[in-house]
Parts: structure tokens; C-alpha cells; sequence
């Protein structure tokens, strides 16, 4: 499916869902995905009202699954439910943010350093495409690929962990944060380096270079947390 972009106009034809990879068991936790990407990447903001006929008509879907799957997402807490008008989303404070990061670098700056020394070559190459596909979104400005790839990335270097909990605990943070700055960082022509920082966190590991790994992750952080603040 065609990847959603963002500041599309009134009058633009409605984007399917992005294609969100992986082995989804159903369609509506796939539509449930692509709207966790959207509200990550600010394109659904906080404090709105969105009724599930019109995110249909928007995402090129039908109504049932994106109710089902904003159902979903009011039980993670991303929205709540407004009688008669739809789902609200709701906000992130700046504090909320901090605390996100912080709990992030805590767990994924060390996990991922480590897979420096026991991760195998071969499972770490397989995470190359998904890396290149967040370098293609940040160039053509697709928010919620570009989230979505991300999101697929990272947990995927976690799972190289064999700990499922924990990348349950990131993913769940994961969820819960806000990128409202990723336009601005668009247009600013910096989101295109933060995207390379993928291919560099992969490149240090297969060099078996622990340092390098724990130097770029702790830079990679620093710019997500930024990009929560521009907005």
C-alpha cells in the first residue's frame, strides 16, 4: 500500500494505509499500526476529535477496522473516546517526554551496545532494508513510513536481545510518544541525518565496535528527544 504523506489539501485524493511489513495476524491491527505512526508523527494531534468515517475516508479504508483499532488504541491510553463524535487524542507534556527518553536511553543505549558482541552478522544485515527505507521516508518527506520504519528497526535490534519483555516495555514507549517537530525537521532538511544514524548504528555493530554502537545510539536519542521538542 501507497505511504501516507503529510500536508496533504482538502481537496487531495484520500492515502491508503502505509505498508507496514512484518506478519500482522489481522487487518485491523495493521490499521491499528498505521494509526500508532500517525499519531506518533504528529499527523493526528492532540486534543482533536477524529470520527472513524472521516480517518477512513483519510487513510482509503473502510470505516469498521479504523473503530476497531481506535477501540485499541483508547485501551493503550493514545486516545479517548468522545460519545457520538469519535476519539480524541490525547496529549503528551513535555515532562512525560523527558521521562520517556530517559527510560529509553536507560534501556536501549546499553541492549544495543551489547549486540555488538552477540548479535549474528547475518540478522543484522537483514535489518539494512528497513534502515534504508527510513533514509527513502526522511527524503521524501513521509512521516508515517517513516515512523512505522523506525519503529520496525529499533525493536527489531532489541529483539536481537532475546528479551521480549523488554521490547515490549520500549514498544510501549514507543507508542506513547509524540514527534510533532518531524515536519519542521522536514523542511528544515535534518531529518535526512537523523534517518542516516540507522545505517550507522548498523555499521558499528557488524564492526564489532561496542564503543561506536553506544556513541551513536546515545546521539541517535539526543535527536528523537529534540524532535519531540519542536513541535
Amino acid at each position: 500500500m501507497a505511504a501516507v504523506q503529510r500536508n496533504r489539501g482538502p481537496s487531495a485524493a484520500p492515502a491508503a494505509l502505509p505498508s507496514l511489513g512484518g506478519t500482522r495476524s489481522s487487518y485491523r491491527e495493521r490499521v491499528a499500526d498505521a494509526l500508532r505512526a500517525a499519531l506518533i508523527a504528529g499527523e493526528l494531534r492532540a486534543g482533536e476529535v477524529y470520527s472513524a468515517p472521516t480517518l477512513a475516508v483519510r487513510f482509503g479504508v473502510s470505516a469498521t477496522p479504523v473503530r476497531e483499532a481506535m477501540l485499541d488504541l483508547a485501551k493503550e491510553g493514545l486516545v479517548d473516546t468522545v460519545p457520538n463524535k469519535g476519539f480524541r487524542v490525547t496529549a503528551v507534556s513535555e515532562k512525560q517526554l523527558d521521562e520517556y527518553k530517559h527510560i529509553r536511553a536507560l534501556i536501549e543505549i546499553p541492549t544495543t551496545a551489547e549486540l555488538a558482541t552477540s548479535a549474528d552478522a547475518a540478522a543484522l544485515e537483514a535489518l539494512r532494508p528497513v534502515a534504508r527505507e527510513i533514509v527513502t521516508a526522511a527524503a521524501d518527506g513521509d512521516l508515517i513510513a517513516y515512523v512505522e520504519a523506525d519503529i520496525r528497526f529499533h525493536l527489531g535490534l532489541l529483539a536481537l536481545s532475546g528479551n521480549d519483555h523488554l521490547v515490549e516495555v520500549v514498544g510501549d514507549l514507543r507508542k506513547r510518544s509524540r514527534l510533532y517537530g518531524l515536519q519542521a525537521l522536514v523542511d528544515a532538511g535534518r531529518l535526512q541525518a537523523s534517518a542516516e544514524e540507522h545505517l550507522e548504528i548498523l555499521d558499528a555493530l557488524l564492526a564489532r565496535d561496542e564503543d561506536a554502537v553506544r556513541a551513536v545510539m546515545t546521539r541517535h536519542l539526543g535527536h528523537v528527544r529534540g524532535m519531540w521538542a519542536a513541535g
